[in-house]
């Protein structure tokens, strides 16, 4: 039966196996650039990949005639890869005696505490590091935050609080939505129980043990200096601060020699006898939890190769940090850019490609003039959602966006046929519907929004006749070896991915299809003949294009 885990299997699928040998830093600077070069986001990588003892490490730019602004002295903000730290500090724990897995949330909290349950059922540590306490992505009482720093203000106080804010709409266990807020929670937890600041705890089991000598939370360490981060149109960001107890969500500044020395004691590396526990903690941390999506604690296991991998990718206002690894081969990556990319996709395909190079590194995004027709076709007013409306007007060649009530920004395009504000990381993906009128997805902060037309030129999507359904019909490839058949029945449209069930899709606008049950939306790809030629499936906030084949 088709789970709904299937957006991690075809986002991350099995590909031809190719076994890489160690990397020179030359290699992989060219491996890199190949990625990055002229990328219009100008945005710098610190890259590493480990293999067994040896590791190959540079520092790169989208525009190699820039003065260098990032170097082996710079911290960057990791973002959610934090987490997996949260979780060795709950490992170590378990280890202790003094937590488990199965332990109700409630017990670490203080007494009074509202924790909502369901149905009796409670919120447990094991929901937490898979993501599936049914908790909200951020707390209620973070309403309002300042975007460009929206975790500073928010207290211990104000987080509890929002535990009564929320009523749980299914079991605990039962679904996987990636919650921050559940996460900051923990945070808390574990250094509430540990009876110690977070900071401490973290430097005293982890840092200090591993010689991760750069990393920190609140002050760079004497040498250190934390790197500036960006957003995608080159602009300067301010850096995010955390309180202490809930640092753990995404609060960790580190080195890419600090993160190396944290991938290779993840592969069981680590220097001298003082960091044994907190290998075996890291250890305990790749264990099985979960299956839908298969994680382990805080860990996302995928599948590449026939093989399982551990990731975890994050995410700041100006920063974007990778780290996976494969135990069996010994091989881990760091990528770590000062640049926000969440909108872009973030780095998993050259992640992805530095663990396995059958796994396609992507390419880089240049700036160029988009069609007259784009142009046009766009022009008018679109709504976001249920509260958001926008509109687009051309400005010579290229485009506005004005939201209800905000200012007007300008918007770039790039070669791979998307829109971007230069103001702010987000993203504009047109679509070309089969009557030939365009359409767009709005991603911005791991969200994807599907517009809707409002104004005069907006049209109800017509119905399709068996024709008009053969023309989706087709294999299209999401990565090598694994791919979704499309083919029409019954006047429906039905898709299958490699090795699983088929199911079938609702029609849901021009273009536009879903299987509600999996949490699955697809949205075809037209050329300039009207022909369909590529898909994007969405699900679970991930995107990811197949051309027809």
């Amino acid at each position: 039966m088709l789970k709904s885990s299937l957006s991690l299997a075809v986002a991350l699928s099995a590909c031809a196996s190719a076994v890489a040998a160690p990397l020179t830093d030359a290699a992989l600077a060219q491996v890199v650039d190949q990625r990055l070069a002229g990328d219009r986001t100008g945005a710098c990588f610190a890259v590493a990949v480990i293999d067994g003892p040896h590791v190959a490490r540079i520092y790169r730019c989208a525009n190699a005639d820039a003065p260098p602004r990032i170097g082996a002295d710079s911290a960057f903000e990791i973002g959610s890869v934090s987490k997996t730290m949260t979780a060795a500090l709950l490992a170590d724990l378990i280890a202790e005696g003094r937590a488990s897995l199965d332990d109700p949330l409630s017990a670490y909290l203080p007494e009074g505490t509202a924790v909502p349950e369901y149905q009796g059922q409670p919120i447990r540590l094991r929901h937490i590091v898979t993501h599936t306490s049914g908790l909200p992505a951020l707390p209620t009482r973070m309403q309002g935050a300042d975007p460009a720093n929206p975790y500073a203000a928010l207290d211990d106080g104000a987080l509890l609080a929002s535990l009564g804010d929320v009523t749980l709409a299914q079991a605990p266990g039962s679904r996987f939505e990636y919650s921050n807020f559940a996460s900051m929670l923990l945070s808390y937890a574990v250094a509430r129980r540990a009876g110690q600041s977070f900071e401490a705890l973290l430097d005293a089991r982890v840092f200090t043990p591993l010689a991760m000598q750069g990393a920190y939370i609140a002050q760079p360490p004497a040498g250190v200096r934390a790197a500036s981060g960006h957003l995608p149109g080159g602009q300067l960001t301010s850096p995010w601060t955390f309180p202490d107890a809930l640092a753990g969500v995404g609060g960790v500044r580190a080195t890419l020699d600090d993160m190396v020395r944290y991938v290779r004691a993840q592969l069981g590396d680590a220097p001298g006898s003082a960091a044994t526990a907190t290998v075996a903690a890291l250890k305990r941390t790749q264990q099985p939890v979960s299956e839908q999506p298969p994680m382990a604690m805080h860990w996302m296991r995928v599948p590449v190769n026939g093989r399982e991998v551990l990731m975890h990718e994050g995410g700041t206002g100006g920063f974007s940090a990778l780290v996976g690894f494969d135990p069996g081969r010994e091989r881990g990556v760091v990528v770590l850019s000062d640049t926000a990319l969440t909108a872009l996709g973030g780095l998993g395909s050259l992640g992805l490609h530095l663990l396995d190079p059958a796994v396609p590194i992507g390419a880089p995004r240049r700036a160029t003039t988009p069609p007259d027709a784009v142009l046009d076709g766009l022009v008018g007013t679109w709504r976001l959602g249920p509260d958001m409306q926008v509109e687009l007007a051309r400005a010579g060649d290229t485009l506005t966006i004005r939201p209800d009530g905000q200012p007007t920004f300008e918007l770039g395009y790039d070669d791979a046929g998307d829109f971007y504000p230069l103001q702010f990381d987000a993203l504009l993906s047109p679509r070309r519907a089969a009557d030939g009128r365009y359409a767009f997805a709005w991603h911005q902060g791991g969200a994807v929004i599907a517009a809707t037309r409002v104004d005069a030129a907006a049209t109800s999507a017509p119905a399709l006749s068996a024709d008009e359904l053969a023309a989706y019909a087709g294999v299209y490839t999401l990565m090598p070896g694994f791919a979704l058949t499309i083919d029409a029945a019954d006047g429906q449209l039905r898709a299958q991915a490699t090795g699983q069930g088929a199911f079938l899709l609702d029609a849901t606008g021009r273009d536009r299809f879903a299987a509600p049950a999996f949490g699955i939306e697809l949205q075809f790809e037209r050329g300039p003949d009207g022909a369909v030629r590529a898909l994007e499936l969405h699900q679970g906030g991930r995107v990811q294009r197949g051309p027809r084949g």
